[in-house]
């Protein structure tokens, strides 16, 4: 399962704050043989949902596998805030 820490739950609950949805959150899903990261309203249906804290983290079923025992996180970056994967210790 994918862990999110309290600084990407932080960033998730800040990007999805000013929506109406109260199941806005982050989706994760591949694009072009990458990880994409996107602010969606609600989970697609075959999306993995993984609540964490008051952050919504939906991971799409293609790349669940490929996330499995993976952390996210967040830090800021030259360009604005950035996101992390790493394998959990």
């Amino acid at each position: 399962m994918l862990t999110v820490t309290e600084n990407a739950q932080s960033v998730v609950q800040g990007l999805t704050q000013g929506s109406p949805e109260e199941s806005a959150g982050l989706r994760i899903a591949a694009d072009d043989g990458q990880f994409a990261v996107t602010v969606v309203s609600a989970p697609q249906p075959d999306d993995v949902v993984v609540v964490a804290g008051n952050a919504n983290v939906y991971v799409a079923g293609e790349v669940a596998p490929a996330l499995e025992g993976q952390t996210l996180d967040a830090a800021e970056t030259p360009d604005g805030v950035g996101f992390t994967l790493a394998q959990q210790a």
